[in-house]
């Protein structure tokens, strides 16, 4: 029932009605991207908007994880322990924000208080664990909660004006030749307004007018603003600095990857050196999973 309240879910089923979607790979992804996430216990997972109910999900799963299987037979005694070694004002301060989060719901500060647990000198691992879950409200924080990580642009136009997307074949590629991105943007559509070259538009109706919030500075956005309103400018002097913009921020990329290509060896040491330090920390996780749940070999 969580998975099929996930939002993605019913939007990409509306979107995608040519493929069979009825499937558990389609319904259970976010359950995957949960466990990709949860075997690194990381603060933050950087996504696009439309990922944020994935990581909602995620924290959802981490929560009732640690409510089901926190509640470790020493987690009273260890709790109690770690929370002598608070100082008095440490300590005083931890319980006005554990009052304020439990008995008003107040969020910030909850994070004010996994914050002053990192700062906090003397705490082992296992200590922090036990005083943030005693805080969350529940046993030992095995799991912890990750946040969102959005950056400016959080959801990302494709050339129809929906999100980017392999699934809906609206992408242009890191490393696209420039001939193919010229040729792409200025086949995209624009405000169905306008018919004709005289004929004024409407920039917020345009999908063109998305990437120009993405890669056109103030200067440029007047321009386009002013000139489409009035017919001034037509629709591919509209995508003329536009195609410029990805063309050049391509271009470090596609020479970086040039670099890669010719050197295979030199990707296979960073893939094996990356997946070596992922693998330790992933069995680390899945040790104190399987100790919590009693099912440790």
């Amino acid at each position: 029932a969580w998975l099929e309240r996930v939002p993605t879910y019913k939007d990409q089923q509306e979107k995608l009605k040519d493929k069979d979607l009825s499937t558990y790979g389609f319904l259970g992804y976010p359950l995957l991207q949960t466990a990709d996430i949860l075997v690194y216990k990381p603060k933050y997972v950087p996504v696009g908007e439309d990922q944020i109910p994935h990581v909602e999900l995620t924290r959802e799963i981490a929560r009732r994880f640690n409510y089901l299987f926190g509640q470790t037979s020493d987690f009273i005694q260890t709790t109690t322990a770690a929370f002598a070694k608070l100082s008095k004002h440490q300590a005083q301060f931890f319980q006005q924000l554990l009052r304020r989060y439990q008995q008003q719901g107040d969020v910030e500060s909850l994070q004010e208080g996994q914050q002053l647990l990192q700062q906090v000198a003397g705490l082992s691992r296992n200590d922090r664990e036990c005083l943030a879950g005693h805080l969350a409200g529940h046993g030992k924080e095995i799991l912890p909660a990750p946040e969102v990580l959005l950056t400016k642009e959080a959801k990302f136009p494709g050339l129809d004006g929906q999100k980017m997307s392999k699934s809906y074949n609206n992408t242009i590629a890191l490393t696209e030749e420039p001939e193919s991105v010229a040729m792409k943007i200025k086949r995209m559509p624009t405000d169905p307004a306008r018919q004709k070259r005289t004929d004024p538009g409407e920039p917020e109706k345009c999908p063109v007018w998305a990437l120009h919030k993405v890669y056109s500075n103030a200067q440029v956005k007047d321009w386009v603003v002013t000139g489409c309103r009035s017919a001034g400018i037509g629709c591919l002097d509209c995508k003329s600095p536009v195609i410029d913009s990805i063309i050049a921020e391509q271009k470090p990329i596609i020479e970086r990857a040039e670099y890669f290509a010719a050197n295979p060896k030199l990707v296979t040491k960073i893939i094996a050196d990356g997946t070596e330090q992922a693998r330790a920390t992933a069995q680390q996780t899945l040790t104190e999973v399987k100790v919590a749940m009693g099912i440790a070999e």
